[in-house]
């Protein structure tokens, strides 16, 4: 088998995928079999200054080319190839925010993250324009709100993308994105798969009277869908990715797409009544829609698959932040003690524990709230612990109130998705919150009253999902759409594990969660006077 893998690397059949998540930057390369070869990765996070949300440009590169290097170097230790090319590539990252740049291709302002909850007053406004839910954290809330703002740089806009649309500009010189991530900036019209002309005249019309050099369109990257070509790897981007200059030009790479969009893409949750929950630093599910709801939804983002398909995309700011400042904690005290703790045993300690807890985690509170919550109508938040004095306080019940509240945004959300009788066949989880096998997925099936389920593959995550589009685009038959790809070729007899709601979890968690409502004005307190 590792001959076969080492030719496939020679030959350049190989295809990667690279993900800017929101704490890790990480490359992963398959095979012709889709499985992973080789990965890399790199540690990061955003910074809160000046009272933004952000993550500097420089460390995008210093990233990127580490993981890439960590790859690069597996693959030699592994395989005793030189990594020289691949069939395809393709970049992802966290979707929406801000990234405008002038005519010189210089970035007008620090990069403003989804993180950030600084344009409301945009995003109601836009909302009731459009009447179509326009969430804080998308591109056109950040650019509206600059605008409302009278901020200088605005007149001087060329060009506005995503993280994932800059990295991908900067490798091949296209100002583009995958319809995925583009839905994340601007409104999608599902019928003709670009941005929705009546919302963006709209705007047009809104904003005319401040007379600036460009109309919207002008200014935001093309819309493409799975398996277009996206352009190729430029000498100069090849150079930018692999500093040593062994990586070549010329590379095909697929439209960029958001960390949604793979994450569909990695749990075969494309097709429609399919979903997925992506749970990490912050918390997302997504469900692809037979038709569109009946009312809008302000809790209730409507984005699309990287096909273009209509998806409910809920997404909460906050979830397991908190769950690793306590793991933090509990490191600390064991290092007090003269151990030498190992991480992942904590954490497994945590989750596994979590189950022994309470079904009501003993009458404890928990918000996670690190940074705003604009579900819950939060533009800040304070980590908060309340209990009343016959609380009960043991590390159980401790641990699963810090499972319960990295899932209680998320689940009033996906309330709402229920009352409008969307129908779901499958629903999957991936990320760090599932790593511990059962722990995460029976505490979210109490949430979503569904069936849970993990699949061998979902650890891989985001850059798995991001080469498996890669991949579709240069390997997929004429006309093969990207559901009968994925469930044909990638997915065909991968191993699952399904949890079914336990109906005392189910009771738990509902006790806990009308804490938490009544609960959200000593969270309001908090943010008023801490």
């Amino acid at each position: 088998m590792r001959q076969e893998e080492s030719t496939a690397l020679q030959e350049g059949q190989a295809c990667l995928g690279i993900e800017l998540g929101s704490t890790r930057i990480k490359a992963v390369l398959i095979g012709p079999d889709h499985r992973p070869l080789a990965s890399g990765d790199y540690g990061w996070e955003n910074r809160y200054e000046n009272g933004v949300w952000t993550y500097p440009l420089e460390e995008v590169w210093t990233g990127l080319q580490a993981a890439y290097a960590a790859l690069r170097e597996q693959v030699q230790e592994k395989y005793g190839v030189t990594l020289r090319r691949v069939k395809a590539m393709g970049f992802s990252a966290m979707m929406h925010g801000y990234l405008p740049f002038d005519r010189e291709g210089r970035l007008l302002t620090p990069f403003r993250t989804w993180r950030n909850t600084i344009t409301g007053p945009a995003a109601e406004e836009l909302s009731e324009l459009f009447s179509f839910n326009i969430p804080q954290r998308w591109s056109i809330a950040h650019l509206y709100q600059a605008m409302l703002n009278e901020e200088e740089h605005v007149k001087e806009i060329d060009f506005l993308t995503t993280l994932a649309g800059y990295v991908h500009w900067m490798l091949t010189g296209e100002k583009v994105l995958g319809v995925g991530e583009a839905s994340g900036m601007f409104p999608i019209d599902s019928e003709t798969g670009d941005y929705n002309a009546v919302m963006m005249a709209q705007f047009d019309e809104r904003t005319a009277s401040r007379n600036y050099p460009w109309k919207l369109r002008d200014i935001l990257p093309r819309v493409l869908p799975a398996g277009a070509p996206a352009g190729v790897l430029t000498e100069a981007g090849a150079r930018l990715l692999d500093p040593s200059g062994t990586l070549s030009a010329g590379i095909p790479v697929c439209p960029p797409e958001g960390d949604a969009g793979t994450g569909m893409a990695a749990t075969n949750s494309v097709a429609v009544r399919t979903g997925n929950v992506s749970a990490g630093t912050s918390v997302f599910s997504m469900v692809v829609l037979e038709k569109l709801p009946a009312r809008v939804h302000p809790e209730i983002d409507l984005v699309t698959t990287p096909t273009g398909k209509p998806v409910a995309m809920v997404h909460c700011n906050n979830c397991t932040n908190e769950i690793n400042a306590w793991a933090s904690v509990l490191k600390g005290f064991l290092t007090s003690l003269g151990q030498k703790p190992d991480m992942n045993q904590i954490y497994t300690s945590i989750f596994t524990t979590a189950l022994e807890g309470e079904a009501d985690a003993g009458g404890l509170l928990l918000y996670n709230y690190l940074s705003g919550e604009p579900v819950t109508g939060f533009a800040e938040g304070r980590p908060l612990l309340v209990r009343a004095p016959e609380g009960r306080l043991t590390y159980p019940n401790l641990m699963r109130a810090q499972l319960y509240a990295a899932l209680a945004t998320l689940k009033i959300c996906n309330d709402i998705l229920a009352e409008e009788q969307v129908r779901i066949d499958r629903m999957f989880g991936h990320g760090g919150f599932f790593k511990t096998p059962v722990a995460g997925q029976r505490i979210l099936a109490a949430a979503l009253r569904a069936p849970v389920s993990v699949m061998e593959t979902a650890g891989e995550g985001g850059p798995w999902g991001m080469a498996l589009l890669a991949a579709y685009m240069v390997n997929c038959a004429e006309g093969e759409s990207l559901e009968d790809y994925l469930e044909n070729k990638v997915f065909a007899g991968a191993r699952c594990e399904t949890v079914q709601p336990e109906a005392e979890d189910v009771e738990g968690f509902d006790a806990f969660l009308t804490r938490y409502r009544k609960g959200l004005a000593v969270e309001q307190a908090a943010v008023e006077n801490i």
